[in-house]
C-alpha cells in the first residue's frame, strides 16, 4: 500500500504579494526616497517596486554574501553579484527589500553593506513574505504577506518566461 505523500503548504501567490507591498507604500515613499534591493529576488522586486512608485533616486542593490555571520560556515556562493549604490546615502531615507524575511541574519548583513556607503537617515524593510522562524529581532516595515513552513522547507522566488514572480519550494 502507498503512502499518501506528505501534506504540503499552499504556497502564496507572489504578484498578489508585490501589489500588496506597493499599496502600503505609495503613500510614505517620496521621489528621493533610496530603494535598495538584496540580491537576487529582492532586486527583482525592488526593480518592480522602484518604476511603479516613480522613485527618482537611482535603485541601489546588494550581495551581503562577504557580510554573513555564517560565512565561515557556508562558504561563499557560486554566484556572487556586485553591489551598487549609485546614489549618496547618508542622510537619506532607504528602503531595504527582500523576498523572503526568514531568520533576520540576511537583513542585519544588509544594514552593515549600507553603513558603509554612510549613515542614513533611516532603514525599513520592505519583504514580500515572511516565513517566520527570527533569530533577530528584525521585522518587516511593509510585507506582502506570510507563510507557515516546516524547518525542513524553504521557499525561494523565482521569475518565469514573462518575469511574472512565483515561490518554489524546496525540501532541504
Amino acid at each position: 500500500m502507498n503512502k499518501p505523500a506528505p501534506s504540503r503548504p499552499p504556497l502564496p501567490d507572489a504578484e498578489p504579494l508585490l501589489a500588496r507591498l506597493l499599496d502600503q507604500m505609495h503613500a510614505v515613499v517620496g521621489p528621493d526616497t533610496g530603494l535598495v534591493g538584496i540580491h537576487t529576488g529582492g532586486v527583482w522586486i525592488a526593480e518592480r517596486l522602484h518604476a511603479a512608485l516613480g522613485i527618482k533616486t537611482p535603485l541601489g542593490t546588494l550581495d551581503v554574501s562577504f557580510y554573513r555571520d555564517d560565512f565561515d560556515q557556508k562558504g561563499l556562493h557560486r554566484n556572487v553579484k556586485s553591489s551598487d549604490i549609485p546614489f549618496d546615502v547618508e542622510g537619506r531615507s532607504l528602503i531595504l527589500v527582500d523576498d523572503v524575511l526568514y531568520t533576520g541574519r540576511t537583513i542585519r548583513a544588509a544594514m552593515n553593506v549600507l553603513f558603509d556607503y554612510g549613515r542614513p537617515a533611516s532603514i525599513r524593510l520592505a519583504a514580500l513574505v515572511d516565513r517566520g522562524g527570527r533569530e533577530l529581532p528584525v521585522a518587516a516595515d511593509f510585507l506582502g504577506g506570510a507563510v507557515t513552513l516546516a524547518g525542513s522547507q524553504s521557499i525561494e522566488l523565482m521569475r518565469d518566461s514573462a518575469d511574472k514572480l512565483l515561490f518554489k519550494l524546496h525540501e532541504n
